[in-house]
């Protein structure tokens, strides 16, 4: 008999939520604390669903629980940087070489490209870009692939969150992203998931050079 996940109480979901969007916005930045009052204040709820929800956010490595900090943003550095973009640079491409050879619609990531052209702030513009990313990978054809995809998605925006606090690159990235769609829409595979892999390896190499000259050195 398969056993079902237990779903989120509705009030942990929402706090869950908000949480991230301030995480990935940059509202709340690496190393600062997550108080359990305050939140609870903030997001009208009492302390248990906000203690569920930094549970959740632990989990999915945005934050971290120490027995002596407490609850703190996740700090950003070049180890973990090239931690993720490693595992981004793995998988991320196949994916989408996949999701092109299937013929996969790509409309979503379409929109979320016209959504970043579009946006008001940073906000709104890192949220499309996690869109646009995802839409390319999620068609793929295999839901574990897409599964652990996702599973260090967040992490990835924290990193592009910080990078781009310190050196803005939205619109030499916008153009990358263009390039990568044109070539997928166009059923180039091979194209796209090659254009894929150098717009990630040159985020992580421009963003924290140091992760790049480490890795030379391994």
């Amino acid at each position: 008999m398969t056993s079902v996940p237990t779903p989120i109480p509705s009030r942990t979901q929402f706090v869950l939520e908000g949480i991230k969007h301030r995480i990935l916005t940059g509202k709340l930045t690496p190393g600062q604390a997550l108080v359990e009052t305050e939140l609870a204040a903030q997001f009208g709820v009492s302390k248990t669903p906000v203690r569920e929800a930094l549970k959740t956010l632990a989990g999915t490595g945005l934050v971290v629980m120490s027995q002596y900090k407490g609850v703190t943003v996740r700090m950003v550095d070049a180890d973990m940087a090239r931690e993720v973009y490693d595992v981004r640079l793995l998988l991320e491409p196949e994916a989408l070489r996949r999701a092109v050879r299937r013929g996969a619609g790509l409309e979503a990531a379409r929109d979320a490209l016209a959504r970043s052209d579009q946006a008001a702030d940073t906000a709104e513009r890192s949220l499309a870009n996690r869109e646009f990313h995802r839409a390319l990978y999620t068609s793929c054809g295999n839901p574990l692939l897409g599964r652990m995809l996702d599973e260090v998605r967040d992490q990835a925006a924290l990193v592009s969150a910080v990078a781009w606090a310190a050196n803005p690159s939205w619109e030499r990235e916008a153009a990358e992203h263009r390039e990568i769609l044109r070539l997928a829409l166009d059923g180039d595979a091979d194209g796209a998931a090659g254009a894929l892999h150098a717009h990630i390896a040159s985020f992580v190499q421009r963003a924290f050079p140091e992760a790049h000259e480490e890795e030379g050195h391994q």
